[in-house]
């Protein structure tokens, strides 16, 4: 009897219920690649949209929330005459905390929210400021600084490797060739 009761105790503790991958949790890290479009979507042909892609680290938490810090380099284009546009690239450091906001019970799916401070560098034109047809640019290339709201959700393929896609809100001052930009993109993280 002992041996049967033995028996089915393993049995439901086999196949009772499955175990959950070992994710998010604290003291764990991960690497991210991000990609975005700003501002529309990029084409060769796009007149005032642009590109971003950055690296970023991140450090968990209690409660799968996050603390990350990386850096971005973002390139978008304003229109200038009929056809023409004029480049307007950013390289940033950003630092921000990012809530976990909800999972799914198996921990394949994670929607956070996040709020970031960043700082670095504008430059207009590439530092020309005097255009093929005479023209001279007024915008300066700055420093800049400002902040950023993310909302990212996170898919995992599997333990270590994740899919995301994000929406961002930066806002940047400093600078004068405008203070908002919303970017979107994917990001592929990797988890350790």
């Amino acid at each position: 009897m002992r041996k049967a009761i033995m028996i089915i105790a393993a049995m439901l503790t086999l196949f009772g219920g499955r175990a959950m991958a070992q994710r998010c949790l604290p003291g764990m890290s991960a690497v991210e690649i991000k990609a975005d479009m700003a501002d529309g979507f990029y084409t060769g042909n796009s007149r005032n949209c642009g590109y971003s892609f950055g690296v970023f680290y991140s450090v968990y938490k209690g409660g799968a929330n996050t603390w990350s810090f990386g850096g971005e380099y973002l390139q978008t284009y304003k229109p200038y005459g009929a056809k023409g546009r004029i480049p307007v690239a950013q390289f940033t450091g950003e630092f921000g905390y990012n809530l976990h906001l909800l999972s799914d019970y198996s921990q394949t799916f994670h929607l956070y929210g996040g709020v970031s401070a960043l700082g670095g560098y504008e430059t207009v034109n590439w530092g020309k400021h005097l255009l093929p047809d005479g023209s001279t640019i007024q915008a300066e290339d700055a420093f800049i600084y400002g902040g950023a709201v993310t909302l990212s959700a996170d898919f995992y393929l599997s333990d270590h490797v994740a899919l995301g896609a994000h929406i961002k809100e930066r806002f940047v001052f400093g600078n004068d060739t405008g203070h908002f930009l919303f970017a979107y993109g994917l990001h592929l993280k990797y988890q350790f």
